[in-house]
């Protein structure tokens, strides 16, 4: 398969286009290094501020999507210790994460002094939802270039569930640990306006009550809760957007406080076995790999090497793993 000489980027992908060298058009619209670390100081310094007015509030100050995954840990590693900030750590079991992911969890939390919250949704809801996904696709044709149908459903209900505990709780900030390739600068810290939320329910919570039915809506922001009506609404952060950015290094940091890699996910987590069945779905539907965007971006900004990050690419993990996900989601193994 023909791929961009200088990210990862393959010939299948949405709008890709070459120029003589098999360079790709997203290379080439790519911002000088200048341009881009100019906008990382920026938005640092913005975050700093963020935090040094947060600090001075009561209770929880922050709200963070933590899955064990090697990002996550790492954001809540330096929004409790380089941030000083109170951290409530929200994890969503899916039903897939790798055992080694959540023993991380409870090691990561109690190292760093953090409160957390499970939630565990009914499996028998999760099964419709990723059931239908991996069939069909529920969201706009966008989101596939970024991550598989199933990984959209599955963030989704994440991200209702972390707003709905932020909104119920007043919590100011609400983190994610998306790496550089997964969210833009300019994402680093976006405060939420109800127009912003209503859109996001629309895009990823409705196609999923119409696969779900209302059961979801327990999952779900509340329309009628008091912090939407007094104009309270948190800030949306992504540290890892301005910090720099290592994987080895962010392994090697995190070590201490009892993180482990887990060795049963694929190449691309460290968190969920759900990967090794949607990612093969996503390829033989799709012809292309759901992170591939997101390693071209990190090959693209010098963070990853291009030989690491088609490793990674290659890498699917186990057939078997990806054999018993099917199997728990009662679906023909197809692969």
């Amino acid at each position: 398969m023909r791929r961009c000489t200088r990210c990862v980027l393959p010939a299948t992908f949405p709008g890709i286009t070459f120029d003589s060298k098999g360079i790709c058009n997203f290379c080439r619209d790519q911002a000088p290094p200048r341009d881009e670390a100019e906008r990382k100081a920026r938005a640092r310094s913005r975050f700093e501020r963020l935090a040094g007015r947060v600090r001075r509030l009561p209770g929880i100050q922050c709200l963070m999507a933590y899955s064990g995954g090697k990002d996550s840990t790492y954001t809540l590693m330096i929004l409790r210790r380089v941030y000083g900030l109170r951290v409530l750590a929200v994890t969503m079991d899916n039903g897939f994460l790798s055992p080694q992911a959540l023993a991380n969890a409870r090691r990561v939390v109690e190292a760093l002094d953090a409160d957390q919250i499970t939630v565990k949704p009914r499996m028998g809801l999760l099964r419709r939802i990723f059931a239908a996904c991996a069939f069909g696709n529920p969201f706009p044709a966008k989101a596939l270039e970024r991550a598989s149908s199933i990984c959209n459903a599955c963030m989704g209900i994440v991200k209702s569930v972390a707003l709905r505990i932020a909104l119920e709780r007043r919590i100011p900030i609400t983190a994610w640990g998306w790496s550089p390739g997964q969210a833009p600068v300019k994402a680093s810290a976006v405060r939420l306006s109800a127009a912003m939320v209503a859109r996001m329910q629309a895009m990823r919570a409705a196609p999923l009550i119409e696969i779900a039915g209302e059961d979801l809506r327990a999952y779900l922001p509340d329309a009628r809760s008091p912090s939407l009506d007094d104009g309270f609404l948190p800030y949306a952060a992504n540290p890892l957007a301005f910090l720099d950015y290592d994987e080895r290094r962010i392994v090697s940091e995190i070590e201490p406080l009892g993180w482990r890699p887990p060795e049963d996910t694929d190449g691309n987590s460290t968190n969920c076995l759900l990967n090794c069945y949607a990612n093969r779905i996503h390829l033989r539907r799709y012809g292309f790999h759901p992170y591939v965007f997101e390693i071209a971006g990190l090959v693209r900004r010098g963070l990853m090497d291009r030989g690491e990050g088609l490793a990674k690419l290659s890498d699917l993990g186990s057939r078997g793993a990806a054999e018993a996900v099917a199997r728990r989601l009662h679906l023909e193994i197809t692969f």
